[in-house]
């Protein structure tokens, strides 16, 4: 008997596109109702007109990035340098679990288990203010290793699913012409299980773009804290706190549709 579930092609994803976008859009325009609703009930005074110098600015030298756009700028440093480092960690503590050795499975199970079970924000207090000291860890360097260790061990877990998800017998074949592990790894296993791991990893780096907000509790100049700054100069929460939302969004969704090409890319043909 044939299965009733229909294939998921890319005509139905399309399709399924601007519900999903209307969805959302409903949602979001809820949100900043309820929110207007609120400040407007507590006589909030708007200053709107007041937000775009703190984005950008033209002088007589010219276009001037102003605080949000430098703040984006550093979150989007910051979460490259950590998503670097995560995926290091998290490929070297894949191989590790897989390894079959008893040592490295241990190692990297305990590493697993002791990472995601501290919260983020302890674990970014023990890098600056524990390790920082001892080793003269700076703000930044603290907030890079914080998000890059705590997300290394989920990008872990990816990285081992994608992996067991190559059929076996591509082991067997890499075995069969003489291939070591590590070329096996290299040339067959890893560049297959791309297009198993780019749906996952995209959703880590967005968890990541968003997490990296936290470093704001060290004064790190990244968005948030860039509009924590304004607020407490201009009182303008509301209209920084949407700014700032608004930028986090449409940097999340660029990301997200430009991974999505990408994984086009990888699908295998029919």
């Amino acid at each position: 008997m044939k299965s009733a579930a229909r294939p998921l092609t890319l005509n139905r994803v399309l399709n399924a596109t601007p519900v999903a976008v209307g969805i959302y859009l409903f949602v979001v325009g809820m949100i900043c109702w309820l929110s207007y609703s609120g400040a407007q009930q507590m006589g909030y005074n708007w200053q709107w007109y007041q937000v775009p110098r703190y984005i950008y600015t033209f002088t007589d030298d010219g276009f001037q990035a102003g605080e949000i756009l430098t703040g984006l700028w550093a979150t989007i440093v910051l979460s490259v340098a950590s998503f670097a480092l995560a995926i290091m960690l998290g490929l070297a503590v894949a191989l590790l679990r897989l390894s079959g050795l008893v040592v490295g499975t241990g190692v990297a199970i305990g590493y697993l288990e002791f990472i995601r079970n501290i919260p983020l924000l302890v674990l970014l207090y023990l890098f600056y203010y524990v390790l920082g000291p001892v080793f003269g860890l700076d703000r930044w360097l603290a907030a890079v290793l914080t998000l890059g260790v705590f997300h290394s061990a989920l990008i872990s877990e990816i990285f081992r699913a994608g992996i067991n998800s190559v059929a076996i017998g591509q082991w067997e074949a890499a075995a069969s012409i003489g291939m070591s592990r590590a070329q096996a790894y290299r040339y067959i296993i890893l560049p297959q299980s791309v297009r198993f791991m780019l749906p996952p990893l995209t959703g880590e780096l967005v968890h990541l773009i968003k997490s990296s907000a936290i470093v704001s509790v060290i004064a790190v100049a990244e968005l948030t804290t860039v509009g924590r700054n304004i607020i407490s100069e201009t009182y303008m929460s509301f209209e920084i706190w949407f700014t700032v939302a608004a930028v986090y969004l449409v940097l999340t969704l660029i990301l997200s549709f430009g991974v999505s090409l990408l994984e086009r890319r990888f699908q295998p043909l029919r």
